[in-house]
């Protein structure tokens, strides 16, 4: 684990102390990314900056690493799960090994396999390989988007990659010098509460897609997708069914031991719901001192606290707690968006830092159950095409009839919603798990681009399930694939424990468990009572019984409370004092804020809070990185070098 900063002149010769320096500079606004290990190394080409925070082979597996008598150089984030067999399989052919670690088999991989590497690695990874002896480069993401990975060109032509975008920004001279804000993409936040990849918020930065390798040859970057995922499903009759469930049990059973791979202690998030509680409960098997983690606010009805340590105990782990006040909330939420590079509206972004910072006293390493909900059908939304099957059913115009008529019909009315649902199809109606404003909300949006919409965002993918005959229900998934989880849930589970020096591991994103996933037909996955219907079947082996059907919580904040009293002064400060004229109508905010204050007061159902937290976080991102006039207060990292 690591951030990689790489730099390619597109010149020969033209690498300089200029340009070495540069790189190892911005190497400081990755130190939290690698406290462990702080190196360089460089040619005339090409300049490799590497922060390292190691876990496996701890002794020798130094980067940036040469192979092949130092023909090639490699910078690596992330971990490979099968690397032992990788290893085996390449000395079968004939690659020799200087070290025992994961970031040689990748190397000696891409020598002996060329770009069909990527192919066969089974882990989160994000790395760039250099070639001296023809002067090109290849890298990758992995087939998720879990290791992040950003790209720009310099004045001086050089082409960069790198773990953090702050970095980027200082190679490159600050926010003006990347473009500035990007306008469709600030438009695109507002909808979905982040940025959409490939894109980031700066117009002169962009990402290399989850899924995707790159070349760069001649000074030219060509990016190819090599992850296409497809749902083969596949029906199951009812005497195959316990077969199905026992094959969920053991491919999740094989991914939580691979996950377990490395030489400093595993602990466990667990908010008490089935996935964590389930990973934990895994974990447990092959680490029977396990450490669980979980967090909470002192409001009732938004902590998981008491539900998670029930079902630690039922497990039997030791279960650490952390719990966050609202000033503490506040307070950090500077630091939390200098973090992450570019803004994510996601509140649950702050307990996550919150119990990431707790679990970094006690071990180097945790797993997560992100991922489990996009696989298995986990979502409520994943239901609704059940209860619109009969719209499908009938022709386009009665359906447009009956969208108008639900206009009509008086807000709160029974049906209402259902008949306006059923009216729009799904391309227009779902483009990820968030929503914040929708197209006729954004009035006080100053450039506004009324030709530019959410479908956009979603039209190439949902051309890809409609030509592969996907069903409604495996659209949404597809769609999420490329959308909320790599655009939120991935961001932000990276960003927050890497802030705080701390690796997470994401047992449900392994290509074998997808593997088996992807065959479950939608009956399995969602029915009218459930979601993840056979995920849920298989994990009666394994999780307490009393954890399977809870409802799911994940870590809810109480924005809607916060901001109507302890916060409201905060918010107003930060709207107050934002330099974002040239984007908001900062009038029409501050009405907002006082309008949700008031609404909250009377008991009224109206809520802005999650509209203003977008805009909060805009602001306090755009005081940071472009108005500079925001300075958090950055830790340097304070933990052992070895654990």
């Amino acid at each position: 684990m690591c951030g990689l900063l790489a730099y390619f002149s597109t010149d020969a010769d033209r690498v300089d102390d200029a340009a070495v320096a540069a790189v190892r500079g911005a190497q400081h606004c990755m130190r939290h990314r690698g406290p462990d290990e702080n190196e360089a190394w460089w040619d005339a080409r090409a300049v490799f900056g590497f922060n390292r925070l190691s876990f496996i082979d701890i002794e020798h597996s130094h980067q940036p690493m040469p192979y092949a008598d130092g023909r090639y150089r490699i910078v690596f984030n992330g971990e490979i799960y099968n690397y032992l067999e990788l290893r085996e399989e390449l000395a079968a052919a004939g690659a020799t090994f200087a070290t025992e670690g994961d970031t040689e088999a990748i190397v000696a991989g891409y020598h002996v396999w060329g770009e069909d590497v990527v192919r066969r690695l089974r882990g989160m990874f994000a790395f760039v390989i250099w070639d001296t002896r023809t002067s090109t480069v290849f890298g990758a993401r992995d087939p998720f988007g879990i290791k992040p990975l950003f790209t720009t060109r310099l004045a001086d032509g050089a082409i960069v990659f790198g773990s953090e975008k702050k970095a980027l920004l200082e190679l490159l001279g600050g926010s003006k010098a990347a473009g500035g804000v990007d306008p469709a993409s600030l438009q695109h936040y507002l909808t979905l509460q982040y940025v959409p990849e490939p894109a980031t918020l700066h117009t002169g930065i962009r990402r290399i897609e989850s899924g995707t390798s790159f070349t760069v040859v001649d000074g030219e970057l060509h990016t190819t997708r090599y992850f296409h995922p497809s749902f083969p499903v596949r029906p199951v009759a009812k005497d195959e069914q316990q077969a199905l469930y026992d094959r969920i049990a053991d491919v999740l059973d094989d991914s939580v031991r691979m996950h377990m791979r490395a030489d400093v202690t595993v602990g466990s998030f667990l908010s008490g719901g089935i996935d964590s509680t389930a990973i934990a409960a895994l974990a447990k098997r092959y680490n029977p001192k396990l450490l669980t983690f979980t967090t909470g606010f002192e409001r009732e009805g938004f902590s998981e606290i008491d539900v998670a340590a029930e079902s630690a105990a039922a497990i039997g782990v030791e279960h650490i707690t952390k719990v966050v006040t609202a000033e503490e909330f506040a307070e950090s939420i500077p630091l939390v968006v200098w973090y992450l590079d570019d803004p994510v509206a996601d509140p649950a972004l702050v307990p996550l830092y919150f119990i990431a910072r707790e679990a970094r006293k006690h071990v180097k390493v945790v797993l997560s159950g992100e991922g489990a909900d996009e696989l298995f059908g986990g979502y409520n939304i994943y239901r609704e095409p059940l209860s619109l099957a009969a719209f499908e059913r009938l022709p386009t115009g009665v359906r447009r009839a009956l969208g108008k008529l639900s206009a009509r019909l008086p807000d709160g009315m029974r049906g209402k919603d259902l008949l306006r649902r059923g009216s729009i199809p799904l391309e227009e109606r779902y483009y990820g798990n968030a929503r914040i404003f929708r197209d006729d909300e954004l009035g006080f949006l100053e450039r506004r681009d009324p030709d530019l919409s959410h479908v956009a965002v979603t039209a190439e993918l949902y051309r890809r399930t409609r030509a592969a005959g996907y069903d409604d229900v495996t659209a949404m998934q597809y769609v999420d694939l490329f959308t909320w989880l790599r655009g939120d849930i991935l961001v932000k589970a990276d960003k927050m424990t890497m802030a705080n020096s701390l690796e997470l591991r994401v047992p449900f994103l392994d290509p074998e468990v997808f593997r088996v996933a992807s065959t479950l037909p939608v009956d399995q996955r969602v029915t009218r009572e459930t979601t993840k219907y056979a995920l849920r079947r298989a994990l009666e082996q394994i999780v307490p019984p009393h954890v399977l059907n809870r409802r799911k919580l994940g870590f809810p904040v109480p924005t809607r409370h916060w901001l109507a009293e302890g916060l409201h002064d905060w918010a107003r400060q930060i709207i107050e004092e934002s330099q974002t004229d040239e984007w908001f109508d900062r009038r029409q905010i501050l009405w907002m804020l006082d309008e949700h204050r008031d609404n909250q007061r009377s008991g009224s159902a109206v809520d802005y809070s999650r509209k203003l937290w977008t805009l909060l976080v805009f602001m306090i991102w755009h005081g940071i990185f472009v108005e500079e006039r925001i300075r958090p207060d950055v830790p340097e990292p304070a933990y052992p070098v070895r654990l």
